[in-house]
């Protein structure tokens, strides 16, 4: 069994990671952690009964009772370098569902792997849906170059772009590198009407009450569109991404970015 502890654990995102965690038979949770905690036990808090494992409120005291081999993360961009850097300290591995990160957080991440020998996996998105979209979206940019991505998220969250919309650009600007769009002496009436952009590619984002996780990526030729959708209408969407990082991060070295690189 591989001994997983969850931060985050009050969180909608942090409370279905410790049910699908609960249910795996190779996976046990044993601990969890949330800033907010009252030091609930983990089976009262999803809803299964007593199951011995109380949500904490310091992750070194956590890590150092209940010796995790897994961390998972889904807390937010103010919390998580932190939480990765004590993880990684004492030899737990992260999988990081927490958005936000930059490219100097990432570089870090990555410099204390390769000198901890401690492997982690860092993904904008673990829905597997999500991840076919970014690969079918790359794909189709080799033949469709023009394009945009509008992606909709719940009104708390806390960072825009979304990582998936970044990732997603990322992977688009590897096969067609960056290319100015649309007239090149548009104007906008309203600064940020057009959304934000990342080489060339106009990123535009939504948050409203009743979304989940939603990206359309749209490419524009010659008398055709074609739009590349997906949507997360619940949060389960994300566990099997989730549990399966959990089981593959000991089969890497360092860091691994994107769950895209794990699938196969």
């Amino acid at each position: 069994m591989i001994r997983v502890l969850v931060c985050g654990a009050y969180g909608k995102m942090g409370r279905e990671v410790l049910r699908a965690v609960h249910k795996d038979n190779h996976l046990s949770i044993v601990g969890a952690v949330d800033i907010k905690s009252d030091f609930a036990d983990v089976g009262e808090l999803i809803g299964v009964g007593k199951i011995g494992v109380t949500v904490g409120n310091d992750l070194q005291t956590v890590i150092s009772e209940t010796k995790p081999q897994v961390m998972v993360d889904f807390t937010s961009p103010e919390a998580v370098m932190n939480n990765i850097r004590i993880a990684i300290k004492n030899g737990v591995c992260p999988v990081v569902g927490t958005t936000g990160l930059s490219e100097a957080d990432i570089a870090e991440v990555e410099g204390l792997c390769a000198k901890s020998k401690v492997s982690a996996i860092i993904s904008p998105n673990f829905s597997i849906g999500a991840i076919l979209m970014m690969k079918l979206a790359q794909e189709t940019a080799k033949y469709l170059p023009n394009v945009e991505i509008i992606e909709m998220h719940h009104d708390q969250k806390l960072d825009a772009p979304s990582g998936t919309a970044l990732r997603t650009a990322e992977l688009i600007s590897t096969v067609r590198g960056s290319l100015r769009q649309g007239h090149p002496k548009e104007v906008e009436k309203l600064a940020g009407a057009r959304g934000g952009e990342l080489s060339g590619i106009r990123i535009h984002s939504v948050r409203l009450p009743g979304y989940v996780a939603h990206q359309e990526v749209i490419f524009g030729g010659l008398g055709q569109t074609l739009t590349i959708r997906h949507d997360s209408i619940s949060r389960e969407s994300f566990m099997p991404g989730v549990l399966l990082a959990c089981k593959k991060v000991f089969t890497i070295n360092g860091l691994v970015l994107g769950l895209e690189n794990i699938l196969e």
